[in-house]
């Protein structure tokens, strides 16, 4: 079986749900604060969140805000839903393809996407669909693992990943290149956890 497919990570991520939010919850907490911060999003705005998991982007999000998220995994989308009625979230939540999104053009004033592009099989589509889905002069926040444009790939990180994108992400792309397949313009690019191997990046759909 292919390891980077869509049915690989819902099966992977069915196992992961009740130990997600322990994996992956507090270590994150600040970072995915500041990139939604960075979004300033305004009262009645529509906003996407694609690969949202359990919803631990949720407490970050205004009350008043439009917020549409969904995940490949149907058990994370479980319990995004019972973090949003705890929450109070005004939130239409269902299982969803990043690679694939079922809503018109220019829908969305901010899109989220933590800890997805490096997982997700096709980074380029998603980000294109991204693209498709904002409103010309929408933004969208990136939290993941990148790869620096100018390192090139060493054969240790290029053997390590045959691991880790089996159990959890990638750890070779780079964002550059895959936003260069779009016209999503980077605005701020920020070093996040663990030295900067995570980064928060924010781009803007200019037309």
């Amino acid at each position: 079986m292919s390891l980077n497919t869509n049915r690989w990570n819902r099966m992977r991520y069915t196992l992961y749900t009740p130990i997600y939010d322990l994996l992956v919850g507090k270590i994150f907490t600040a970072s995915r604060r500041k990139s939604v911060e960075l979004l300033n999003i305004q009262p009645d705005e529509k906003v996407l969140l694609v690969g949202a998991g359990t919803g631990l982007d949720f407490q970050f999000l205004p009350k008043n805000a439009q917020i549409w998220a969904g995940d490949i995994t149907p058990s994370m989308v479980t319990k995004m839903e019972y973090r949003a009625k705890a929450l109070k979230l005004n939130a239409m939540l269902n299982v969803m393809d990043g690679q694939n999104l079922q809503f018109p053009d220019a829908t969305f004033d901010k899109v989220i996407l933590h800890l997805i592009v490096a997982v997700i099989p096709d980074p380029v589509k998603c980000l294109q669909e991204t693209e498709r889905v904002l409103k010309p002069g929408g933004e969208a926040v990136i939290f993941d693992k990148f790869r620096p444009k100018d390192q090139q790939l060493s054969k240790f990180r290029a053997f390590f990943n045959k691991f880790t994108s089996s159990l959890f992400s990638d750890i070779t792309r780079v964002i550059e290149n895959l936003l260069a397949r779009t016209s999503l313009v980077i605005q701020q690019d920020i070093p996040a956890n663990f030295n900067g191997n995570f980064r928060i990046i924010k781009v803007r759909k200019n037309n």
